[in-house]
């Protein structure tokens, strides 16, 4: 595992953004999995900017997102589909068939969580992983207790959860309380994972899955066992990190990191 810290928001975000565009032009056919929520709003602009103004092209492009509410239609505006079509899809030059999340109005969700997995496999596995975390450090909807070895499937949320998304929608009522996930052990699979975190709320939970134990409590923290796994913070994530001055060194040394050190 690797830990970036940046001076902001946009500059963390800004980081990630050149990571995702690097993969993309290397590779033009990636498997990205995605990621939803407020702090990759910010990401996915700087993309649609960057396919825009510099011909970032995700015309070969698959995409598996991380997850999708059960119950909710895909023209809801609470419904993953549609954010990831508003915040991204809308705005760049990918195939909306080769645009993928698991499917919440399926009449069996065991059968279709088996099929999103199937899929996934079938498209040749997940290149790059983007990750976000929640409080509680669930990632995906992998809450607290959730198995290491996980598979895609579905979830009851948890009240903390549920009371942090509902205030995305209109209409709070309208937060269902089950979601389809893909799993921990699904994450662990993809070639290269990438986890985005910015505010001071993140701080503690982000200390926790880098430095502290690996638990099915915080299952963020099962991103210590992966062969390829960065996690970019900014400097008020940072806060409550032991071995700041460590993370700092290696980003300013690593000639791994060269190319990267301008994305402000």
């Amino acid at each position: 595992m690797e830990l970036v810290i940046r001076p902001d928001t946009e500059a963390a975000c800004n980081l990630v953004a050149a990571i995702i565009a690097k993969a993309v032009r290397e590779k033009p056919d990636l498997v990205l999995g995605l990621a939803t929520g407020r702090t990759m709003e910010r990401l996915y602009a700087r993309l649609a900017a960057m396919h825009r103004d510099e011909g970032l092209d995700f015309s070969r492009c698959r995409t598996f997102n991380l997850d999708e509410y059960i119950g909710l239609p895909v023209e809801h505006p609470g419904s993953y589909r549609y954010y990831m079509n508003r915040h991204l899809f809308n705005h760049i030059n990918i195939d909306p068939a080769n645009t993928f999340l698991p499917d919440g109005m399926a009449a069996d969700i065991k059968v279709g969580c088996a099929a999103y997995e199937k899929k996934i496999v079938e498209s040749g596995g997940i290149d790059l992983q983007l990750l976000g975390i929640g409080a509680d450090g669930h990632i995906g909807f992998n809450e607290p207790l959730s198995g290491l070895k996980s598979r895609t499937r579905d979830k009851t949320l948890a009240e903390p959860t549920i009371n942090v998304n509902r205030t995305l929608f209109t209409n709070p009522n309208d937060m269902p309380r089950r979601a389809i996930t893909m799993g921990v052990g699904t994450i662990l699979d993809a070639r290269s994972v990438i986890l985005l975190a910015t505010g001071k709320s993140k701080a503690d939970i982000i200390a926790k899955a880098v430095e502290g134990p690996i638990t099915s409590m915080v299952t963020a923290s099962a991103l210590q066992l992966h062969q390829q796994c960065r996690v970019v913070v900014d400097e008020d994530a940072a806060t409550e990190l032991q071995h700041q001055d460590y993370y700092r060194w290696i980003f300013d040394h690593d000639p791994d990191w060269d190319e990267y050190r301008t994305a402000k």
